[in-house]
Parts: C-alpha cells; sequence; structure tokens
C-alpha cells in the first residue's frame, strides 16, 4: 500500500494521485456512507467496527419473538442525504414516506378528556400549505394561533449564516416573539425536542431556525415524515453490509481500533487486536469522545472542544398488549409525559396482539429510572391517550436508554463542531456532531460522511462519483 507521504509542508488537501487506500473507523451511518463513497471512487477500503453489528446507534436486537430497535427513527422529505442513503443501499421501498404530512397530536390534559388535534399540509406553497392546519389547530388559542404565524415569518426571514444565532437559546427567541409557554408546548417543542432533542429553553437558535425552516418553510413537502416499516437493522446493518460487499469494502466488526497515528516516515498506523492497517487515508467516524482519544497530536487546533460538546439522553418504553389497541401509526402527545407513541407490530415480526414504542427524547429525568417506576408512570397514561388499552393485558413492559443518544444542541455548540478536515494530512472527521449545520440526525450523520469522503477524495486526487452528489440536487 502507499504510506500517503507528502512533501514537507504539503496542505492536508494536497492532491495525491498515487493514494488508494483509506481506514473508516466506525460502522454508523456515517461511517458506512464514507465507506461506500471512497469505494465508489476506486479506493480501497477497510471499514472498522467496534460492535457485532453496523448502524451505530440505529440498531435491533431481538426478545424473544420481537425484533426491536432501539429507539424509534424517523426522516423528513427534506433529508435529502439520508434519502440518497437509502437508495445507495437499496432500502427505499422499506422506509417509505408519507404522501402528505399529518401528524395526530391528542391533548389528554383537557378537563373535557382527550382531544385530537392534527397538523397537517394542504398542496399550496409555502407558508400557505400549514395555513388551514394552523387556523384550526384545537391546542391553541385563537390569539396564540395568529402569534405563531408572526412569529414563523420572522424565523423564516432569519439567516442561517449568521454566528450570532448560535449564542441565543430559541425559547428567549421564542418568548420575545410574543409565543405563550402553551404555543411552545403545544406547536414548537412538539416538533422541536423530536428532531433537537432539547426544550427549547436549552437549544440553539441557530439549530432551531435551521430546523423549522428547512423542514417547515422550505418546500411544502419538506416535512413530510417518513420512517423504516422493517427492523432498523434490515436497512442500516444486513442492507448496508451488502452494499459495502459489492462496492469492495472489506468490513470487519468485533474491531475495536486502539490507535490511529503516523509514524517517522508519515505512514498511517492504524491499529486493532492482532494487526496494524497501514492506509493512505483515516476517516473517523466515531462519537466525539472517542475521537478525542484518537486524534493523534496536532490533528485539531483545540481537540479539548471535542469534550465540550455536551450530549442529551433519548429514552425509549415499549410495551406489548395482548390485542390491537391503537389503529393509527403514530400520534404525538400534549398534557402527558408521553411524547410520541409508535406502532411497530409488523416491523417486530409480532404474530398477536401490539406492540407500541414511546419515543421519548430529552428524558433526563426518566433515563436512569427503574423499570417498574416507568412502568407506573407511562402505563396509566397511556390509558388516558388510548382507550382501546384499557381492557388490554399488558404482555411485556421494557426499556432501551440511550444515555448519549445525541449531541446537545445547546446555545455555542456551533463553535465546537469541526469540520471534515483536520490539521493532520490524510485524516479526516465525520459523524453527525462535526460541523454538518444539522442537528444530530441520521441526515447529519449521512452528510459528514458525505463531507468527509469528498474531502479525502480530493486530497487522494480519486474524482468524485457522480451518484454520490445526487442528493445535491433533491435538495
Amino acid at each position: 500500500m502507499s504510506d500517503g507521504s507528502r512533501p514537507a509542508g504539503a496542505h492536508a488537501d494536497t492532491p495525491v494521485s498515487a493514494g488508494r487506500s483509506a481506514v473508516v473507523v466506525g460502522g454508523g451511518l456515517a461511517g458506512i456512507t464514507a465507506a461506500l463513497a471512497l469505494a465508489d471512487a476506486g479506493v480501497g477500503v477497510t471499514l472498522l467496527e467496534g460492535r457485532p453489528r453496523l448502524g451505530g446507534l440505529a440498531f435491533s436486537f431481538r426478545r424473544g419473538e420481537l425484533t426491536v430497535d432501539n429507539g424509534q427513527h424517523v426522516y423528513l422529505r427534506c433529508c435529502t442525504a439520508y434519502r440518497w442513503f437509502l437508495d445507495r443501499i437499496e432500502g427505499t421501498a422499506l422506509a417509505p414516506l408519507q404522501d402528505r404530512l399529518h401528524v395526530p397530536v391528542v391533548d389528554a390534559a383537557k378537563p373535557e378528556g382527550r382531544r385530537l388535534g392534527r397538523i397537517r399540509r394542504d398542496p399550496l406553497p409555502v407558508p400557505l400549505h400549514l395555513g388551514r392546519s394552523l387556523a384550526a389547530y384545537p391546542h391553541l388559542s385563537l390569539t396564540e394561533r395568529a402569534a405563531v404565524g408572526r412569529a414563523a415569518l420572522a424565523l423564516g426571514a432569519l439567516d442561517l449564516a449568521d454566528p450570532a444565532l448560535d449564542t441565543q437559546d430559541f425559547g428567549s427567541w421564542l418568548a420575545a416573539h410574543g409565543q405563550s409557554a402553551r404555543a411552545v408546548e403545544a406547536l414548537w417543542d412538539l416538533v422541536g425536542v423530536a428532531t433537537l432533542n432539547a426544550v427549547a429553553g436549552d437549544c440553539s437558535l441557530g439549530l432551531a431556525a435551521m430546523v423549522f425552516k428547512t423542514g417547515l418553510l422550505s418546500d411544502p413537502g419538506a416535512a413530510d415524515i417518513g420512517w423504516a416499516r422493517v427492523p432498523l437493522g434490515e436497512l442500516h446493518d444486513r442492507l448496508a453490509r451488502r452494499a459495502l460487499d459489492s462496492a469492495g469494502v472489506r468490513t470487519e466488526v468485533r474491531a475495536r481500533v486502539t490507535s490511529v497515528s503516523r509514524d517517522g516516515n508519515g505512514r498511517w498506523n492504524v491499529q486493532v487486536p492482532g494487526e496494524t492497517l497501514n492506509p493512505d487515508a483515516v476517516v473517523l467516524a466515531v462519537p466525539q469522545r472517542e475521537a478525542y482519544d484518537l486524534l493523534p497530536p496536532g490533528a485539531l487546533e483545540a481537540p479539548e472542544r471535542l469534550l465540550r460538546i455536551g450530549t442529551a439522553p433519548i429514552l425509549n418504553v415499549h410495551v406489548v398488549y395482548d390485542r390491537k389497541v391503537l389503529a393509527q401509526p403514530f400520534f404525538a402527545a400534549l398534557g402527558t409525559p408521553v411524547q410520541w407513541v409508535f406502532d411497530r407490530t409488523d416491523a417486530s415480526g409480532l404474530r398477536t396482539g401490539q406492540y407500541l414504542a414511546l419515543s421519548q427524547s430529552a428524558a433526563h429525568d426518566d433515563i436512569d429510572a427503574p423499570v417498574a417506576a416507568l412502568r407506573e408512570r407511562y402505563l396509566p397514561e397511556l390509558r388516558r391517550l388510548i382507550p382501546g388499552t384499557r381492557g388490554a393485558e399488558v404482555k411485556d413492559f421494557f426499556v432501551t436508554r440511550e444515555r448519549t443518544a445525541t449531541f446537545a444542541p445547546a446555545p455555542g455548540v456551533a463553535r465546537l463542531r469541526p469540520g471534515a478536515r483536520t490539521r493532520t494530512p490524510g485524516l479526516y472527521l465525520a459523524g453527525a456532531w462535526t460541523a454538518t449545520g444539522w442537528p444530530a440526525t441520521m441526515e447529519s450523520a449521512v452528510r459528514s460522511g458525505v463531507s468527509a469522503a469528498d474531502a479525502a477524495l480530493s486530497a487522494l486526487g480519486r474524482p468524485r462519483p457522480s451518484r454520490l452528489f445526487a442528493f445535491e440536487e433533491a435538495a
């Protein structure tokens, strides 16, 4: 293999036409994307993943007869990079989008009992596509609905390129633009907590504005929701591995990298137990703390910034009933600890009864609570929200916890997120936590993998594969 060395003083992006090999460390969506992109350009790629499967934090496992996702993951029509990823692994049909945005929203706190509202779009241009839905939204007063419309217009006028937005919190901005506590709960946080994994007061205005401008104010169909109708492992492990194999990528699981370094001759040394690899380029597609531990000296100007990127938890509550209790595929909830409820019956392989998964973002208060306490907390809430559960028997109740599910989108986080390129020639970073401009989503992970591969291909003197950037045309 080429050692990837350069003349003294060469810049990290100086083309090296002889470079042909790369190691990608990490088999989540960012690493899989980077590996596919590099291999599609003719680079010999080895993908190393410490876990026994691919997919990162979007994976599945077996529990008796069930195939369980560790957490509910969705994407939007505006997530053009993740849609490209699905197409690249031939999984698009297994994770379809809604024909048109439609979110049932149940309020359990009304004195007269549960009340159903809907967020849905009409086939009209922005911003009229949501006008009728907002005008009829029963969880806000007429005055609050009018104030929401004014705030949405003000949000649409923000310049996402303005770095000052990242110094402010979204909650204060909403309050300054006339949003009541009820409006924040019933609309802004309803969307924001699920996409940003933080309540408005804990979230960077820059990231929040990006989410709402892109998802709700860019294109009428931008917020249409897609989700996997099969276990996530079918997409992010089995189909992804098949795509990697077809591209010629050597994929190794249970292969934890212990060190990444360059020797005196400028040669990369990637150490795994029992083997040393010597590629021309290395992509670190691992969480920020793991990247910090693997970075060679001098790779980043201030590597300690990676440790200042906070994390936020997501709790998933899984309930199996002895009968069908919910007719719709999902709904969101207000006036209750429950946030979003999804029907995962068919995807899990359950033959009788119904399996519901509750996705609880920003779950700081519940993430370490005992299962028994969570059962006492959430089952009565489901009985309030879903009438069909009141005569049903709970056959199984369990939880999955991701204590560091995402980076925390706090004000100031933008200056902590590094780009794909490092100061060390041939070393690149990928992961949803890098500077993609997106919050910690599957879309951000895929975009980061594309950016790292693009930077590496430029330095290796390899042409960009045309299909890699097809998603940019759809954006």
